[in-house]
């Protein structure tokens, strides 16, 4: 079978736009940020695990936070521990947004990458083209979820989490964040799904085959040709493939 090129299209496009966005829902780089802990006072809870690098007055901390989990390192060290997103961060109205919209993305493009690949049946001569389109309609919605859930997370990306009290204590570490890797990956994977959605979603068209002898400068549809009951009637000027 021929398989047309916009169903090629949408099943590359659309299985590689949800690898990326899983890859970037399951990782804790949506955003960064950089904080210097004064060592100089007494009592340092830092201090113990530094003693080995000399006096150092300052910290420089490494903070990375994702959907589901919080990353801190100590920068030149060894020292990085992960946990799972708390407090006003994962409290945060936005980052929950974000979180159900992901999810929903994942499954959906999930289903609609299902539905493509019964309706493209590369195993038969003729596919199916309307659950093909189906498919591609499931994920371009992912797609645009996915968008939404990464747009609303970017514009508040400096203030999620970022209590008042917090933020206005001397002693409390500024953090200067800024976009991460992972929210990379989940701007890529979100046009990928929906350009290999829309690809899929052509083929709510379905092809005309023409068949007549007067009309040989028209094109004949290969799908058409591999049905010989169908293309040696003599009286059939043009039909639709209704599949």
């Amino acid at each position: 079978m021929h398989t047309p090129a916009s169903m090629v299209m949408g099943i590359v496009f659309s299985p590689l736009g949800l690898v990326l966005v899983f890859t970037a829902a399951i990782t804790p780089q949506w955003r960064e940020g950089q904080a210097r802990l004064n060592m100089s006072g007494p009592g340092s809870l830092l201090r113990s695990s530094v003693k080995s690098q000399g006096s150092i007055d300052s910290l420089l901390l490494l903070r990375s936070d994702g959907l589901w989990e919080t990353c801190l390192q100590v920068e030149h060290s060894e020292l990085k521990q992960c946990w799972p997103a708390a407090g006003p961060y994962q409290r945060d109205p936005r980052v929950r947004l974000a979180q159900g919209l992901i999810l929903t993305s994942l499954f959906l493009c999930g289903t609609g990458i299902v539905l493509a690949c019964i309706g493209v049946r590369c195993w038969t001569d003729i596919p199916l083209r309307g659950v093909a389109a189906t498919g591609g309609l499931l994920v371009v919605i992912a797609g645009v979820l996915s968008l939404t859930a990464l747009g609303v997370y970017t514009h508040n990306l400096g203030i999620l989490g970022m209590s008042s009290q917090g933020t206005n204590n001397p002693k409390f570490p500024q953090l200067s964040l800024h976009p991460a890797g992972s929210l990379y990956f989940g701007w890529l994977g979100s046009c990928s799904q929906v350009l290999g959605g829309s690809a899929l979603m052509f083929n709510f068209k379905r092809p005309k085959c023409p068949t007549c002898p007067t009309c040989p400068e028209l094109p004949a549809c290969p799908a058409c040709q591999s049905v010989p009951e169908m293309s040696n009637k003599p009286d059939m000027n043009v039909y639709e493939v209704s599949c």
